[in-house]
C-alpha cells in the first residue's frame, strides 16, 4: 500500500474536486485527507492537497503522473504528485549564529524533521564539531562580504539537494546564485517581516518601541527580504524588555518559525502564488 501527495492550483472552475476524485478512484485510490482553497469563487485561484492510498502495485507514480497530467491539462492547472515516506534532501547554509542549525539537527536526530540533510555548509569553523556529532558531513567554506566563494558553494549544492535551508546564514546570496542553484531555498530572517528588513532587526523594533517582536521564514528571492513568508513567530514585549532581551526572545521565535516553516515544506502543504502562499 502506497500512500501520495497531490498538490494542484489552477484558476477556479467548476468540476476539479470531481475530477481529480474520480481520477483517484480509477486509479484504485481512496481518498485519506482533502483540503481545499478558493481565492475567489468568481474567477480566483483554487489550490487543492490531497492525500490518497492505493492498493494497485502497478499503479505506480509514474502511472499516476501521466494520468494527473490529463487532469491538469484539462483546468490549466499546476499538479505536483509525491509519495509520501520518500523524503527531501535539504543543504544547510549557515554562518556563526548557532541556534536554528542546532534546532535542526536536533529534530534531525529524533526523527521529527522528514528530510534527509546530505550536508551542512558554513563559513564558521567552529559548526564542525556539533555537525559531525549528527553523522551530518560538515563543509567548511570561509566565504565573506569581500568574497562569497558562491562558485564552490554552487558546486556542492546544484543538483545534490531539494532544497536548501538558511539557518542564519548571515550573507546575502546573488541573484545568479538563486538562478543558479534553480530550486527553492528557504530563509530565516530574525524580525517579523515586512518590517525591519535587512541589518539589526532587533534594535530597529527597539528605536520603533514596538510591542510584539517577531520572526519569519520565507522563501528567498532576488530582492532582501522580499520573498513569499512561509511562517512567522511573536511574541509581546513591553518597555521593559532592552536589545539582549529581544536577542535572547527572537533565538526562540527564530528557531520555531524556522522549523514550522520547514515542516510545512518538506510535508508538501505549501503553495506559492504571486508574493504569497498558501499553506495547508
Amino acid at each position: 500500500m502506497n500512500t501520495y501527495i497531490l498538490l494542484l492550483q489552477c484558476r477556479d472552475q467548476k468540476g476539479i474536486v470531481a475530477r481529480v476524485s474520480d481520477f483517484i478512484f480509477k486509479s484504485t485510490g481512496n481518498i485519506i485527507t482533502l483540503d481545499q482553497y478558493s481565492s475567489d469563487p468568481q474567477g480566483g485561484y483554487f489550490f487543492m492537497r490531497v492525500e490518497f492510498i492505493t492498493e494497485n502495485k502497478t499503479c505506480n507514480i509514474g502511472k499516476l503522473k501521466e494520468g494527473l497530467g490529463r487532469v491538469a491539462r484539462y483546468f490549466k492547472a499546476r499538479a505536483r504528485l509525491y509519495e509520501k515516506g520518500i523524503p527531501l534532501s535539504m543543504g544547510v547554509l549557515v554562518s556563526k549564529p548557532d541556534h536554528c542549525l542546532a534546532e535542526i539537527l536536533y529534530l534531525y536526530k529524533r526523527g521529527e524533521l522528514g528530510v534527509n540533510i546530505p550536508f551542512v555548509i558554513s563559513n564558521f569553523e567552529g559548526h564542525g564539531k556539533l555537525v559531525k556529532q549528527h553523522n551530518v558531513p560538515f563543509y567548511f567554506i570561509p566565504a565573506n562580504k569581500s568574497n562569497r566563494r558562491e562558485k564552490e558553494i554552487i558546486s556542492l549544492t546544484k543538483g545534490s539537494v531539494d532544497f536548501l535551508a538558511l539557518a542564519r546564514y548571515m550573507l546575502v546570496l546573488s541573484p545568479h546564485f538563486i538562478k543558479s542553484f534553480g530550486n527553492d531555498i528557504i530563509n530565516i530572517h530574525h524580525g517579523f517581516l515586512p518590517s525591519f528588513k535587512g541589518k539589526n532587526p532587533y534594535q530597529q523594533a527597539l528605536n520603533r518601541g514596538v510591542k510584539v517582536i517577531g520572526a519569519t521564514s520565507h522563501f528567498v528571492t532576488a530582492g532582501l527580504d522580499t520573498g513569499a513568508i512561509i511562517a512567522q513567530a511573536v511574541e509581546v514585549i513591553s518597555h521593559k524588555d532592552d536589545l539582549r532581551a529581544l536577542l535572547l526572545k527572537g533565538r526562540n521565535l527564530e528557531k520555531r518559525a524556522l522549523s514550522d516553516a520547514l515542516r510545512a515544506y518538506i510535508e508538501h502543504r505549501v503553495f506559492r502564488f504571486k508574493d504569497k502562499t498558501v499553506i495547508f
